[in-house]
């Protein structure tokens, strides 16, 4: 997903989708390790999807600190 798509989402909409990623993220790597998966691509594109909600969650971080001052 873009990130023009997660920024239209809600901070709870990101939130459940960064939990289920990471889930995501830990069982493509069990069966990459056990050689079961089939389509080892998808890992990174979830990695990217996880970073990409991070720094979202980040930026408003801190732009909430920069008008808080």
């Amino acid at each position: 997903m873009k990130a023009k798509e997660w920024l239209e989402k809600s901070k709870t909409e990101r939130a459940q989708a960064l939990i289920d990623l990471k889930e995501q993220a830990r069982k493509l790597r069990f069966d990459m390790a056990t050689r079961e998966a089939k389509n080892v691509s998808d890992y990174k594109k979830i990695k990217k999807d996880i970073a990409r909600i991070e720094t979202i969650a980040r930026q408003e971080e801190v732009s909430l600190d920069v008008n808080e001052k």
